[in-house]
């Protein structure tokens, strides 16, 4: 802050602080709540007298100022602040309200409203440290404080830096090597491109993104119930690493189904108007929630975008920004059309679509592509069939003579039944009661209802005309049944034939009907009888799939044996009769019903047609695998009103239409109701002075650790004022000119001296520049809870590399989700490869985050989140010493380093340091590491049990060639390395 003795103060950067602190909640811009009739925000009402005849700021005279009486007041009954209100000036505050009325009052709009405009780089005497215009602007305003930029980092912790800031994990020693080694002028920029081509890339900016707009896989209220949006974060994933420009990624998600033709992707992005927290609790009203997700949608949608804090004009006027309760308002009428409802159920949330994963899409473009082949062999196939037609013919007419019905046999022995089987198979052979063929029959005894039946055969019988179902039966003489009953399934049972009275109850109608149709009396007893049944009898067609048979009877003793279908062994009656025909006499409609009947009987055809059936099916069975995720489907928009104070009860309000801020524009859509698309172009405009501000410093707290406005969730009122707002403009101007660019803008930040340089601050730095305003160094801070857990994986070998799909579940503590009810879950970790995939694909569980990320502070997701905090306790320090993915991790190195690291502890402890932090240890380390060495293997070779049972932490089998003492050892050293400080902090 600017001392009182400088000579110019600057409102925004001096002033506007003080009075957004002190002041403005009760004196500035919710109008309805003024107190004393005096306003701070506007220096047309604080220059003028208010009711009581008082000047709150006379400009150029503070004597006369009642806003300097006040502040100066002996009497606490007047002071201002009010004591009560524990909002005390300090004296520096104090003296600079007073010097800044001296020098007139002047006025600014707040910064981040400002037009947006590029300022011209400033001149810099240090023009050798210079790269870029980034360097200009912070070497002109360091110089001018008389302050040093630090000396540029070492190149090993340059391509760390670079490895975490641009693709959350560390480099390799060989990608170490190979920088470390290159000695091109352009060495550094190969690393940055190779690092933003990395499909690690969108990984790792994804994991902001998901913070932003509150990404997780379940549903946050109540019982917090699962709920699948893994297709929108692929979708994010994919999108930064296609380096996709900003403004069609702000489009495709706040209105991607509104657009010309949308693609699923686009479609998948729309999720993101279904991120907020939803419930299904029975006791919910649903006009409640609605208005509850409405204000949700309100305050993520100006915070990701704007950089605001809309949400604060939910009840009234914002107090710190000119945003109005009828902004609130307006803002959410843009999301009116999203179909939604207030309380869902069924863990659904409607509208949902199956979206496939990135390897789903791989294996779908497989099938199509041997689809597509086969119909082209089809279409080969066709002409090569007809040329052999005539001989076919020949053949055919001569064999017709010979040609009769056959019994296909579809249920014999106990080994050919072709589905699964229910109910009573009684298999008996000839030593126990009659057989018709074969070694065996069935056999069912019953007093009442009873039957067996087999359904979903993998081969069913297709009819043809002139088929006929059969099945042998044998009813015993001495205690014959009632009824007795054949019943096919086609995907329904309603197909019956009944034979004798109508005690079977199944399907049973007073009139004809193929569900029941009545054959006639029982047959004969004391012998096998065969009965025939005639598909059109009973409801069926040519065509028709039989994929099941029930037998059925009704008291009595019955035999069963083979079943089946009767079938014609050549053509049906009315082919045979074309082929009887003279070729000559043929009319066009035989000619092609003999053409149709042969190309579909040819066994080439047969088998080409069996593997396009096979591969539909395989098609059919990937799709319905796909995950299903909410998107965002437009519907009428409903009626939205001003809420009075926020409550959802009060329909008193005025009805309002969307728009945007008034205070920032108007949207001209003419008469057409403002929509999403709308909304989303305003923002990505070129001339608009937030979204671009907003990302822009987002981009470079990425790259620094803190934003050159610290506060990256709000450029508003309560925020703090840029360290460097020229820079900042030229690089939000810089963003929207690039095309939006994303991977150019990084390229800009990282390939900069400033970015460049050490963050080891000398005292002076310290003293001088304790924040690191001026940007002289760089930052340090512990990385990402993600990223703890990746680099543990990345050093031991176990990290899978795999873009993509659904979100998987690390090991966590039994018992955890014991108090997750509607309904009670366990928790099962995942296995395989699963289990080692990186933190952005974990499970989120807003209300029970995986303990391991809760530790290294990673947000619940339940609102917006700019900036995660940054805590050091002892807890972390437990959690990488203990919890089961780390203990694992710590042994597979430790089995690595027995492998790769040499024959001597001097070198398995140089190669294990090294491959961790990238850098050799300094004899200190290489002492401590050893003591730390040689006092476990000497603890585990008098405790071989606990030896064995360090080792067997987690699912990746043990190395059984390696002596589990030894092991054990080693991998109490790999803990300690892993659970280094150095290890998890980016420098």
């Amino acid at each position: 802050m600017l001392s009182a003795a400088e000579p110019t103060i600057r409102f925004n950067r001096d002033i506007r602080p003080i009075l957004n602190d002190k002041c403005l909640a009760c004196h500035g811009h919710d109008a309805k709540k003024v107190e004393g009739d005096v306003r701070l925000d506007l220096r047309d009402v604080a220059t003028k007298p208010n009711k009581h005849g008082h000047i709150a700021i006379v400009p150029g005279d503070p004597d006369k100022s009642e806003l300097i009486h006040r502040i100066f007041a002996a009497d606490e009954k007047k002071r201002m602040p009010p004591p009560e209100a524990h909002k005390a000036l300090d004296p520096q505050e104090q003296q600079l309200l007073r010097e800044w009325i001296a020098q007139g009052a002047e006025y600014e709009p707040h910064w981040a409203y400002t037009e947006l405009h590029r300022p011209a780089p400033p001149n810099a005497s240090e023009t050798q440290w210079v790269i870029n215009p980034i360097d200009q602007f912070i070497a002109a305003r360091r110089e001018a404080a008389g302050v040093e930029p630090s000396p540029s980092a070492d190149r090993i912790t340059l391509i760390r830096r670079l490895s975490f800031d641009l693709t959350g994990l560390p480099p390799t020693p060989a990608e170490v090597d190979a920088f470390v080694g290159d000695s091109s002028a352009n060495a550094y920029e190969k690393v940055v491109d190779r690092l933003l081509a990395s499909p690690r890339f969108g990984e790792r900016m994804a994991v902001y993104w998901l913070d932003l707009v509150r990404y997780a896989d379940t549903v946050g209220y109540h019982g917090d119930q699962d709920i699948s949006q893994s297709p929108y974060r692929d979708y994010v994933i994919n999108a930064f690493n296609a380096n996709m420009p900003f403004d069609r990624f702000v489009r495709e998600q706040l209105a991607g189904d509104l657009l010309p033709n949308a693609t699923l992707d686009q479609i998948v992005a729309s999720g993101y108007n279904r991120l907020n927290q939803t419930t299904e609790e029975g006791g919910a009203q649903p006009k409640e929630y609605l208005a509850i997700y409405f204000a949700d949608r309100v305050r993520n949608v100006s915070q990701v975008f704007m950089g605001a804090t809309m949400g604060c004009a939910q009840c009234h006027d914002h107090k710190y920004d000119p945003y109005t309760a009828r902004d609130f308002y307006s803002m959410g009428a843009f999301f009116a059309d999203v179909q939604e409802e207030g309380k869902y159920g069924a863990r659904r949330r409607p509208p949902e679509i199956p979206v496939p994963t990135n390897e789903q899409k791989q294996q779908l473009e497989t099938i199509d592509a041997k689809l597509a082949d086969a119909n082209k062999r089809m279409e080969r196939l066709r002409p090569s069939l007809l040329s052999q037609q005539g001989a076919w013919e020949e053949n055919t007419l001569a064999a017709l003579e010979t040609h009769k019905a056959t019994d296909v046999a579809w249920i014999d022995a106990a080994s050919e039944v072709p589905g699964k089987r229910d109910g009573a198979w009684n298999f008996i052979d000839a030593t126990k009661g009659p057989i018709h063929s074969g070694a065996e029959s069935r056999v069912q005894s019953s007093n009442g209802l009873v039957q067996h039946f087999t359904l979903g055969a993998k081969d069913p019988i297709v009819l043809e005309d002139g088929n006929a179902f059969y099945a042998w039966v044998y009813l015993d003489a001495k205690t014959p049944p009632q009824a007795i009953m054949l019943q096919f399934n086609d995907g329904g049972w309603e197909h019956r034939a009944v034979w004798g009275g109508d005690q079977i109850v199944y399907g049973k109608t007073d009139q004809p009907s193929p569900a029941y149709h009545r054959m006639g009396a029982l047959p004969a007893a004391g012998q096998w009888v065969r009965l025939q049944v005639d598909p059109a009898d009973v409801g069926l067609k040519a065509g028709a799939k039989i994929n099941g048979m029930a037998f059925t009877q009704f008291g009595g003793t019955v035999y069963w044996d083979d079943a089946g279908v009767n079938q014609h062994v050549g053509p049906p009656d009315a082919i045979a009769t074309i082929l009887k025909v003279a070729a000559a006499a043929r009319t066009d409609a035989q000619r092609k019903s003999l053409e149709d009947y042969y190309l579909d009987h040819a066994e080439p055809m047969l088998a080409l047609r069996g593997e396009i059936e096979s591969l539909n099916k395989e098609h059919k069975s990937l799709e319905g695998s796909f995950v299903t995720t909410p998107i965002t489907v437009a519907v009428a928009p409903r009626v939205i009103r001003i809420l009075p104070r926020g409550n959802w009860m009060n329909d008193s309000g005025d009805i309002v239409e969307p728009a945007v801020p008034a205070f920032l524009g108007k949207l001209n859509t003419g008469d057409k109701r403002a929509t999403r698309l709308d909304l989303a172009n305003w923002l990505c405009e070129a001339d608009n002075p937030l979204t671009s501000r907003t990302m822009a410093n987002r981009l470079w707290y990425l790259m620094f650790g803190r934003g050159i406005c610290t506060s990256v969730d709000d450029l508003g009122g309560q925020g703090t004022y840029p360290s460097h707002p020229e820079l900042l403009d030229w690089l939000s101007v810089e963003f929207v000119e690039s095309g939006w660019n994303i991977k150019h803008m990084l390229r800009l930040i990282v390939t900069s001296n400033t970015y460049r340089q050490s963050s080891r601050p000398t005292p002076k730095l310290r003293a001088e520049d304790p924040f690191n305003d001026l940007f002289a160094r760089q930052g340090r801070y512990r990385i990402a809870a993600e990223m703890v857990r990746d680099n543990a994986l990345s050093i031991s070998g176990l990290l899978v590399e795999k873009v993509g799909g659904v979100s998987v579940k690390p090991y966590q503590p039994g018992g955890y989700y014991d108090q997750l009810n509607f309904p009670r879950r366990g928790y099962a970790p995942s296995k395989g490869e699963d289990q080692y995939r990186r933190g952005v694909y974990t499970h989120w569980q807003r209300t029970f985050l995986h303990p391991m990320l809760k530790a290294f502070d990673a947000p619940s997701r339940e609102e917006c989140t700019a900036q995660r905090a940054r805590s050091n306790t002892p807890l972390q320090a437990l959690t990488l010493l203990n919890d089961p993915t780390f203990v694992e991790c710590a042994r597979v190195f430790a089995a690595r380093i027995m492998h790769e690291g040499g024959a001597t502890t001097e070198s398995r402890l140089a190669w294990g340091y090294r491959h961790a932090l990238s850098r050799p240890p300094g004899n200190e380390i290489t002492e401590v590491l050893r003591g730390v060495y040689e006092n476990h293997l000497a603890f585990y070779r008098e405790h071989t049990s606990e030896a064995k049972q360090l080792i067997a932490a987690g699912d990746a089998p043990a190395d059984a060639a390696l002596d589990p003492v030894e092991l054990a050892a080693w991998t109490s050293v790999a803990r300690v390395v892993l659970n280094l400080n150095e290890t998890i902090t980016r420098y």
